[in-house]
């Protein structure tokens, strides 16, 4: 929002107006001789003029596209195109050919995620996750993707694009997602980059996810295990120091258990079907491959039972959680992830916190119980933001600037139509 804005060169009706392209073009030419005008502004309005750049410079995004899938049309070599682009823009060759390979995609493959760039609901990054995670997909099954992801991608960041953009091509096409699966851990290798100054990179790279969050799980442990009050190393340089002595000695720490959530519903797990199955903090599996961790001699299985309206988890174990099962436990079973919206931070580094109901009345159950990453829980004590609870236990946020937003638990399972809809359904044929 614009408005009331007490400086000479710029125009002060007294009453508040949303930012259209031409007040961007205004500001565009105003900032040019007077940067102090930013000072007059109120935070919703710097607020709300960062949002409406956001989608215009999205829109520019699209037409620098279509321009280089026009371009790609008419040239035969798509390297040589690369680095002329490259070379226009001032970006690398390899940063080009990926735009380049979006474009193509975009224009072919994904028109519908196309035209959220158009109408400015989404800029190049994100619309990257969607190119990036169908590439291995048939030009059918990809069309069949981008029907799906259409209303669920405008307003989602990079993370949560990524995630669903993954579960939707597994759902496409299960045989292709468990095939490439197997060939991506094939594929795995430890890597040793030397850098200046006396220091190196090292990485597992395409380690099976699920050891992998299980190693780093155990590595955390042990690190925060060690902050005594006479320690003075920061935690990431503890975990690196456990990490290089877990392999140089074999010495970082006792060997335990180190628990990890993978939700996988009955019928996958029988063979049943496909269906993708989540590992919690890194997203979804194939369904093959999360029969193998399943499956394994040092698994253990719980049940969780789930309402087959709406995919959320009800009851753990033989128990309801009200108030048998230990509410902290149950509420990071449920929620897998901070609950802060947009945060992918697994639950095993998180503390669950009660939150206010939308009476302003703390709960004492599970419903009002959430877990929150250490970065979301010190943003939730701040009186600036509001932290509420649905009674149907979608957490509400609000900002400083007066934007909202909205957290639940991914359902685990798509949700089925009650029996009413069903008969409606039936009518209706």
């Amino acid at each position: 929002m614009v408005a009331d804005m007490n400086h000479p060169e710029l125009p002060n009706t007294g009453t508040e107006k949303t930012v259209e392209t031409t007040d961007l073009a205004f500001l565009l030419r105003a900032m040019q001789t007077n940067l102090d005008m930013f000072e007059q502004l109120h935070p919703e309005q710097l607020m709300q003029v960062t949002r409406s750049a956001s989608s215009e410079i999205a829109r520019l995004q699209a037409l620098q596209l279509h321009c280089l899938a026009g371009l790609r049309r008419q040239r035969a070599d798509r390297r040589e195109l690369a680095s002329e682009t490259a070379l226009a823009l001032s970006i690398t060759d390899n940063r080009a050919g990926a735009m380049i390979s979006a474009a193509e995609a975009l224009t072919s493959r994904l028109p519908r995620t196309f035209r959220l760039m158009d109408n400015g609901s989404l800029d190049l990054y994100r619309a990257m996750k969607v190119t990036d995670g169908t590439m291995w997909l048939s030009d059918h099954n990809a069309r069949l993707v981008d029907i799906v992801l259409e209303g669920r991608l405008s307003g989602r960041n990079p993370t949560q694009i990524r995630k669903a953009t993954a579960y939707a091509a597994m759902k496409a096409d299960p045989e292709g997602a468990a095939n490439r699966a197997s060939r991506k851990r094939g594929e795995r290798r430890v890597t040793l980059h030397q850098q200046d100054d006396g220091v190196a990179h090292l990485s597992v790279d395409n380690a099976p996810a699920e050891k992998a969050n299980a190693a780093y799980l155990r590595i955390d442990k042990i690190a925060r295990s060690l902050r005594t009050g006479s320690e003075n190393r920061t935690l990431d340089q503890l975990r690196t120091d456990v990490a290089l002595d877990l392999l140089l000695t074999g010495k970082g720490g006792a060997s335990e258990r180190t628990e990890v959530y993978l939700y996988v519903d009955l019928q996958t797990y029988l063979g049943l079907n496909d269906s993708p199955a989540e590992l919690a903090g890194h997203g979804h599996v194939p369904g093959e491959i999360a029969r193998n961790i399943a499956t394994g001699p040092d698994t253990t299985l719980r049940r969780l039972i789930t309402d087959p309206l709406n995919g959320q988890v009800i009851e753990v174990g033989k128990f309801r959680y009200r108030p048998s099962v230990d509410v902290g436990e149950f509420a990071r079973i449920r929620d897998r992830e901070c609950r802060h919206p947009g945060c992918p931070r697994p639950v095993h580094g998180c503390a669950t916190e009660n939150t206010a109901t939308e009476s302003a009345k703390p709960g004492s159950d599970a419903d009002s119980t959430l877990s929150y990453c250490p970065r979301h829980r010190r943003l939730k004590d701040r009186v600036d933001w509001e932290y509420k609870v649905r009674a149907n236990g979608t957490l509400m946020v609000a900002t400083p600037t007066g934007l909202t937003a909205e957290s639940l638990p991914s359902p685990l399972h798509e949700p089925r139509p009650s029996s009413e809809q069903l008969g409606e359904t039936r009518l209706g044929a």
